[in-house]
């Protein structure tokens, strides 16, 4: 009886760091923010399909989460008079100011190192794309088979939205940019402790039976 029951907690514990693991899972890949005031909002339409307005800014960050709502966003707080200083309106034309951040090291691919994140300003026709203006200023763009947009400026070389598994799960203390933690998380260590505890019990249990 007693190692029935130590083998149900290893079996126990055994599915709750299973699930840390699968928890850990995320994609590598650029994501797509508008800028609204002062704050990033993920966009709601790829770069190919959205029209940005004249004095947009627009965000790109090469980041690893599970989903849009993990996803890091763009660091820095430059706004379209910034970016755009040094490139004057012209008639028939509208300037789109863009944030392109690289993302860190942590989240970067085996052997590659992301370049400096940076602003550009775009002058394109008044129904250019944000792709259309990306691609005006920083050349070149990869994209893969279902259009989904791979490379800026040839970072990274290799991959494409990959799925990364046991990487870290960019959280909200991600998103500052905060050191990474590879860890187990607060919620699995709960549980094992909790297992473990109840395993604990129950063997007692047995031993009493066993006694009396």
């Amino acid at each position: 009886m007693i190692r029935r029951a130590v083998l149900l907690l290893l079996a126990s514990l055994l599915l709750i760091a299973g699930a840390g693991q699968a928890q850990a899972a995320g994609y590598r890949y650029w994501s797509f923010w508008d800028r609204d005031g002062d704050r990033w909002v993920y966009a709601t339409q790829g770069p190919s399909m959205a029209r940005p307005s004249d004095g947009d800014v627009q965000g790109f960050r090469f980041t690893v989460s599970e989903d849009s709502s993990e996803a890091a966003r763009p660091r820095g707080t430059a706004d379209f008079g910034t970016i755009c200083a040094k490139t004057p309106a012209r008639d028939g034309e509208k300037r789109v100011a863009l944030v392109i951040d690289s993302g860190t090291t942590a989240d970067a691919p085996q052997g590659e190192t992301p370049p400096p994140a940076r602003t550009a300003c775009a002058r394109v026709s008044p129904d250019a794309t944000t792709a259309e203006a990306l691609a005006t200023v920083a050349k070149p763009l990869r994209y893969d088979t279902d259009a989904l947009l791979c490379a800026i400026a040839g970072y990274p070389e290799k991959g494409c939205g990959e799925q990364v598994s046991g990487s870290r799960k960019s959280s909200p203390a991600a998103k500052k940019d905060t050191s990474d933690d590879n860890g187990p998380s607060l919620g699995l260590l709960a549980g094992i402790a909790v297992v473990t505890a109840l395993g604990a019990a129950a063997i007692w249990q047995v031993r009493r039976r066993d006694q009396a």
